[in-house]
């Protein structure tokens, strides 16, 4: 399991306890995190394989999980349960995120130094050979292509950006999701303005 997706040994073994719950589901665990604080909230990013992922099926996965949680007890302390999308600016836990959202901004850290240094901004350029390339500003600011291997990468997610919105929403309307019928007309002073399509 990759510290990407689970970073602590807490984490792991509840990445092993639920990972097959979730798959049973139909599910990917996208990353798990169990976060101090007053209370402990046991946080879990889950989608579809294909990606994707609606909240009626985060509930299902909620319910699936809270069932095994309560057989296997591995916490002591109370938490909260929380499952959810990645969201728009998602973590990038598995190489094949990588590789889906080449062309896009990220923001990669390192558990070592690189020449230097352990934040990489850029965008992504693939995978080859278990490496995530990604185009980073060169000494003469120039765009260079890296290879930073998969195994270095300590935290790692994609950077919210204007191009981003518009693909994640271009992507629900096409699966569906959003249907522009169901908005209002937007009013301005000059009166109501039609929806573009």
């Amino acid at each position: 399991m990759s510290d990407l997706i689970a970073k602590t040994a807490i984490d792991r073994r509840l990445a092993g306890i639920l990972t097959p719950v979730i798959e049973g589901l139909g599910f990917e665990l996208v990353r798990i995190r169990l976060m101090g604080g007053k209370t402990k909230t046991l946080q879990i990013m889950a989608e579809r394989p294909e990606g994707g992922i609606e909240v009626d099926e985060c509930a299902r996965i909620l319910t699936a999980v809270s069932a095994v949680l309560d057989v296997e007890d591995p916490l002591e302390d109370a938490y909260t349960l929380e499952v959810s999308s990645p969201g728009i600016d998602r973590p990038l836990t598995r190489l094949k995120d990588f590789e889906a959202w080449e062309g896009y901004e990220a923001k990669i850290e390192t558990t070592e130094m690189i020449d230097g240094r352990r934040r990489f901004k850029g965008v992504l350029a693939g995978v080859e050979d278990g490496e995530v390339l990604i185009e980073i500003d060169g000494p003469e600011g120039e765009p260079v292509t890296i290879g930073l291997d998969y195994e270095w990468l300590s935290d790692a997610k994609l950077v919210l950006t204007d191009e981003l919105i518009r693909e994640m929403l271009r992507a629900r309307k096409a699966a569906g999701i959003i249907d522009e019928s169901a908005f209002d007309e937007i009013e301005t002073d000059e009166g109501s303005v039609p929806q573009e399509d």
